[in-house]
Order: structure tokens, then C-alpha cells, then sequence
């Protein structure tokens, strides 16, 4: 028999019992649908972190207090004091680290602002004027604060976007006093919307001096992070280099693997971002695998029903001179065409599942939350369908064509 013939045999086959076929292929159709949704949010979530990180520049080198988390244990060095003035004046001298246009320090926070009946949750940032080289960044409204506001301490603020809006309304803020941290500041500038710049969303933030926010604010006197720009591209390794070597000296840091500290470009940031989203994509890839194996166990079952019942139909065709490689290519393209139905169909509601997810993230976490049809997914999701309906269809497929003619007859 022909192959073209053995593929109607196999689609009549499968056609005859409707239902089961539909019922069969639902572990294959969940766990294709699964491992595009992955693939597809995990793709917009790679891209939306590093265009947020892109957003910093390429020039941006970020320093961070504390060792770099490499596991639940690291966690709390993040919270060490080993960034202070005296840090930030080394990486301002020329001497040490060529090549520096700004460095900014910087504190954060969090708190509730009130204007009038109005009140917004806002994140804080304190700062220095170099911010404003550092991200490339400037007021709409007003002006930032100056050096010597920095040096007096001055409870001056800059608000975000969103933080002018929420307090404002349409009015002008510029000149007005807002209560933070239970202090007065006087508004002198207003950004526009400018989004998530790295670890930043500007339009949330309430910027003031850094040494306002250290001293009157959160009692501190070391800073979170220290942004350092450099005047082009080709210096950054270099100039990062410098950084580690520069902050090891004044700590009295000499082995790398005690750093009190870290140091990440936008290539560093960018690879990490990477490496995570793609453990992740693993992780969850794995689960959907468990019910495409499922699935695969489902078909081998309702086929090995399947052969069963069919058991005096195998008779009839081997008595009509139907071989035993007849009857395995038709019980094993059978099996193949249920789990290719099924991986398309999978395809079909993982790209439109995919499509909608990012609607609803762009829209609930005000984001660019972007889809993209993961071609690579949709192919693995196709052969792997199509591969477990191979490896499953051959037992059932091997029983049937196994089948003695004159016993199948038999068969009631």
C-alpha cells in the first residue's frame, strides 16, 4: 500500500471517532500552548529590561554598594555602607580613573507626598547635579537644584511626571511646597515623561539633594549607588577597571572575591539580564515538558484502546493482503497526525495567548510590554509534538501490525 494511501486510511481513521481524537490531543495542545507563552513572555521580558538598561547609555558605569548577590546568602551585603564621600571624590580625580565626565552619587527611598488634600506614594532619590550628565537627562519645567543646594543642604525637590500630575493635577507645580518625609520642600522643577532609565522610573521619583535626603531623610551617610559617566564608548572597560582598582586600594580589598563593592557596564547588565531570563525560561520549559510527556502517555493509552477495538478491522485488511508494515505505518501516522494537529493548534492558541499577555501587561504595569512570535518556539513546539507522537505511536502501532489474521477475525 502507498504511502498516500495509508495516509487517507489514517485520517479516516482518526475521523471516524471525532471526540476521542479532540480528547487525545489535549495534553499535546496545553503543553505546546505553554512552552510558546513562555518563550514569548519571557522574550518581551528580556527585551523591555534591556532597553531599560540601553536606556542608561552606553557610556553609564553603575557602582553598587555591597558584593554582587550570587545567591540567598550574598543578599544582605547589599546593604554595607562602602560607598561614602570619600569613595566618591577617588573616582572624581583624574589620577585614578581616566576618562570621567560625572559621577553621581545617589540614595533611594520611598514615601508618601502630600500637597493639600492630595497625596501620592512616591520614590525618592537623592542625588548631585552630575545626574543630569550621568542619564542625560533635563527638567521641562523650572531647573534642577544647584552645587550650592547640595552643599547647604537645601530642602528644594524635582518632581516626576507622574508625582506632578497625581499632586497637580494640570496647575503648575514649580514654586509650590510639598510635605515628604514630613519636611517642606519647595518644588523648583518638574521633568516630563521620561520612563525607566536602568533601576530609575523618573516619572515616580521625587529628586533632592543627596545630602538633603542623607541628613534630614533616611540618616545615612553613605550612598546606595554611584553612577559614573565616561566621556566615550571605548573607554568604559577601561575606566571600569580603573573603578575596581581605585575603590580595592582605599579598601584594602586584595582579593577580587572580596569586594565590598560591584561594578557593571551595560554589557555586563545586559549579559546577566540574559543569563537569568534564560535559567527561567528553562525552568519553566521543563514544566511544560512534564505535560507533553503526559500527553504522550495519554495517546499511547487511547491507542492501544484504539488498536483494540479496531482488532477484526486489522483482520479484515491483512486477510485482503495487508502487510504487517502496512498496518504499523498506518496506526503510526495515526498517532503522528494527532500529536502534529495537536502541536499546531498549540501554536495557534499559544501565539494568541502570547499576543494577549502582553496587552494586558503593557496596559496593568504601564509598560512596554512587547510581543514577538517566537518562530524558534513554534518550531521546537511542531517536531517536539510531532516527535512525541512517534515515540509514543510506536507501541500501540507495533501491537496492531504484530496482530495474527485468523485470530483477529475472530475477534468479537
Amino acid at each position: 500500500m502507498t504511502l498516500g494511501n495509508t495516509f487517507k486510511t489514517s485520517i479516516k481513521g482518526l475521523l471516524t471517532h471525532k471526540s476521542r481524537s479532540i480528547l487525545t490531543i489535549l495534553g499535546i495542545v496545553i503543553g505546546i500552548t505553554a512552552i510558546m507563552l513562555v518563550m514569548a513572555v519571557s522574550r518581551g521580558a528580556k527585551d523591555l529590561i534591556l532597553s531599560q538598561i540601553q536606556g542608561l547609555g552606553s557610556q553609564t558605569i553603575i557602582v553598587r554598594a555591597g558584593r554582587e548577590p550570587e545567591g540567598p546568602s550574598d543578599f544582605a551585603s547589599i546593604f554595607t555602607t562602602s560607598l561614602k564621600d570619600r569613595e566618591v571624590q577617588a573616582l572624581k580625580n583624574p589620577a585614578f580613573v581616566r576618562g570621567v565626565l560625572a559621577v553621581a552619587p545617589n540614595v533611594i527611598g520611598s514615601g508618601t507626598a502630600l500637597y493639600g488634600s492630595e497625596t501620592k506614594n512616591a520614590s525618592l532619590l537623592g542625588t548631585t547635579t552630575d545626574i543630569l550628565q550621568a542619564l542625560e537627562i533635563q527638567p521641562r519645567y523650572g531647573a534642577f537644584f544647584s552645587e550650592a543646594d547640595v552643599a547647604a543642604h537645601s530642602s528644594v525637590a524635582v518632581l516626576g511626571s507622574e508625582v506632578k500630575e497625581e499632586l497637580f493635577g494640570d496647575s503648575d507645580a514649580v514654586g509650590e511646597t510639598i510635605k515628604f518625609y514630613d519636611r517642606n520642600f519647595k518644588v523648583i522643577g518638574v521633568f516630563d515623561n521620561i520612563g525607566q532609565i536602568g533601576a530609575f522610573d523618573i516619572d515616580t521619583n521625587i529628586i533632592v539633594p543627596v545630602t538633603t535626603a542623607n541628613q534630614y531623610l533616611l540618616g545615612n551617610n553613605h550612598y546606595t549607588v554611584i553612577m559614573v559617566r565616561v566621556e566615550s564608548e571605548a573607554v568604559i572597560e577601561r575606566a571600569a577597571d580603573d573603578i575596581r582598582q581605585t575603590l580595592r586600594e582605599l579598601h584594602g580589598i586584595t582579593d577580587p572575591d572580596k569586594d565590598d563593592f560591584f561594578v557593571a557596564t551595560q554589557a555586563d547588565l545586559a549579559e546577566r539580564v540574559g543569563t537569568i531570563t534564560g535559567i527561567l525560561s528553562a525552568l519553566l520549559l521543563s514544566v511544560a515538558a512534564i505535560s507533553l510527556v503526559v500527553g504522550g502517555i495519554g495517546i499511547m493509552n487511547i491507542m492501544l484502546v484504539s488498536v483494540t477495538e479496531r482488532t477484526r478491522e486489522i483482520g479484515l485488511r491483512k486477510a485482503v493482503g495487508a502487510t504487517t508494515g502496512d498496518i504499523l505505518r498506518q496506526f503510526l501516522f495515526e498517532s503522528v497526525l494527532l500529536t502534529s494537529v495537536g502541536g499546531v493548534i498549540g501554536i495557534s492558541l499559544g501565539a494568541v495567548l502570547s499576543l494577549l499577555a502582553s496587552v494586558i501587561l503593557t496596559r496593568f504595569l504601564e509598560v512596554n510590554w512587547g510581543f514577538a512570535f517566537p518562530i524558534t518556539g513554534a518550531l521546537l513546539g511542531f517536531g517536539v509534538s510531532a516527535l512525541v507522537g512517534l515515540i509514543f505511536g510506536i507501541y500501540p502501532a507495533r501491537q496492531a501490525s504484530r496482530k495474527s489474521p485468523i485470530e483477529a477475525l475472530r475477534y468479537e
